[in-house]
């Protein structure tokens, strides 16, 4: 059953820039904004996201204060409606006009809502706005974040404000139909021609479902075939097998091969939770398969690497090793991907193969808790604190995970641009170590708070 996002409201008196904040978090991704007359005819509502965050957003009519009803009218039932029905209000004032009487009525409103309110000082960008962003706080809300929806500035210090009030359920858009471990494993074989493919995927079904002749063109789409696995606990596990005819092309012509390859893997990429990436072992690891390789990480997929034909491979210790040895310093950025060998001729290793798989999406779907990650995050700086530039100290201030599938992270700090990439890299092979990862991308983004009152550019 899809999960429900939680709900964000936009309350605040016409012209401080509601429906400019609403545009912003909605962003040009959403193809619909809903309009709903003879219900809340002038309330919008849309799917947002902040730096991973995804939630519901309604942007309010606002208060009319020459409305004849005004606040006990129909413009305050329908904003009242929004705040009961929201997770959280954001109240968005004008930070260059100040606070003016219609901002101190709804105020008063909001306090006695049950619904909790985050102050906004929208139009925050220049000086001019500073009286007005010191006036806020006289409304009760605590410290306002100053904000600026047209330029985008202040996303950082919302995201924090928001972050308590709906982190209790962030799925991923993924997991809303798949987060459960039981949901079939959408599986990927990829490679380049030749690798066994479509061998392989005809000898996990016990059929020749795939036509495995060396002939071009037979299908540039990627197929699925829904399949069930029994695994070594007698358990019947399902599967969606992505198999990319596209691949099995075979030709000389290297710059014609290598577009159709990535067009057709970046296709089966695009449906897959794990991606196996599917090399000949008596040709070893090619430059090819290392862009592959690459094209998956950067899609935040999760990646077995199989070597197939491993039945006709003699002295196949050294071979393997140095798979190993070049994947490494090849692939540098996420080391100890699983390299698995198999025959898909005889089936031997496809059972390992799909328990290897089950466990990285597992991994890659993996949601660590609030307290569990700054538990790790203190101990890593305590025992490697950040570098010093110029004699300034880097502070870090906490982490929090945003979303799965890719696990993804923001770290808080001052001076984050200044951190060295290697410190970056740490931080990252410790989430991966401590955390329980593995192998899998992890996303770790840094982001630095920003003070409205430090020099304006001209």
């Amino acid at each position: 059953m899809a999960a429900t996002l939680p709900v964000v409201a936009i309350i605040g008196r016409p012209n401080v820039g509601k429906s400019t904040l609403f545009n912003r978090l909605v962003g040009k991704k959403l193809a619909l904004v809903d309009d709903r007359p003879g219900v809340t005819r002038d309330r919008r509502e849309g799917d947002a996201e902040l730096l991973g965050l995804n939630f519901r957003i309604i942007d309010t009519a606002g208060f009319e204060e020459d409305d004849p009803q005004s606040l006990p009218g129909r413009m305050r039932a329908q904003t009242e409606a929004a705040v009961n029905s929201a997770d959280v209000s954001l109240f968005v004032i004008d930070a260059r006009a100040g606070v003016v009487p219609l901002d101190e009525e709804i105020g008063r409103w909001l306090r006695g809502s049950k619904t909790p309110v985050i102050l906004l000082a929208n139009k925050a960008e220049g000086r001019a706005s500073e009286n007005g962003i010191l006036e806020s706080y006289a409304l009760g809300f605590g410290d306002p974040i100053a904000f600026s929806a047209e330029h985008g500035e202040g996303l950082s210090e919302l995201f924090s404000a928001l972050l308590p009030h709906l982190e209790r359920e962030q799925p991923d858009e993924e997991e809303f139909d798949d987060e459960s471990p039981d949901a079939p494993l959408k599986l990927a074989i990829v490679g380049r021609p030749n690798a066994g493919k479509s061998t392989l995927v005809n000898k996990m079904l016990g059929e020749d479902r795939m036509i495995t002749g060396p002939e071009a063109g037979i299908t540039r789409d990627s197929i699925s075939i829904d399949w069930s696995w029994r695994d070594s606990e007698g358990r019947d596990r399902q599967v969606r097998l992505i198999d990319t005819a596209g691949l099995r092309k075979k030709s000389k012509v290297d710059d014609k091969l290598e577009r159709l390859s990535a067009a057709d893997t970046r296709h089966a990429i695009d449906f897959a939770e794990v991606v196996v990436l599917l090399l000949d072992a008596t040709r070893g690891l090619e430059a090819q398969d290392l862009r592959i390789a690459d094209q998956i990480f950067s899609e935040g997929r999760a990646m077995i690497i199989a070597l197939n034909k491993w039945d006709t491979v003699e002295n196949g210790a050294p071979l393997y090793q140095g798979v190993r040895a070049a994947l490494d310093e090849g692939f540098a950025q996420v080391k100890g991907v699983p390299l698995l060998t198999l025959s898909a001729a005889t089936g031997k290793g496809i059972d390992t193969l799909l328990q290897v798989a089950f466990e990285t999406r597992e991994a890659w779907s993996r949601r660590v808790t609030t307290g569990q990650l700054n538990r790790w995050f203190e101990t890593a700086i305590e025992k490697n604190p950040p570098p010093a530039p110029g004699g300034k100290r880097i502070k870090l201030r906490y982490v929090t995970q945003i979303k799965t599938r890719p696990p993804s992270f923001v770290i808080f700090g001052t001076r984050v641009d200044e951190l060295p990439e290697s410190y970056r890299r740490y931080l990252v092979n410790g989430i991966r170590r401590e955390l329980g990862f593995g192998a899998v991308p992890v996303r770790l983004t840094l982001r630095a708070p920003k003070n409205p009152f430090g020099k304006q550019s001209s």
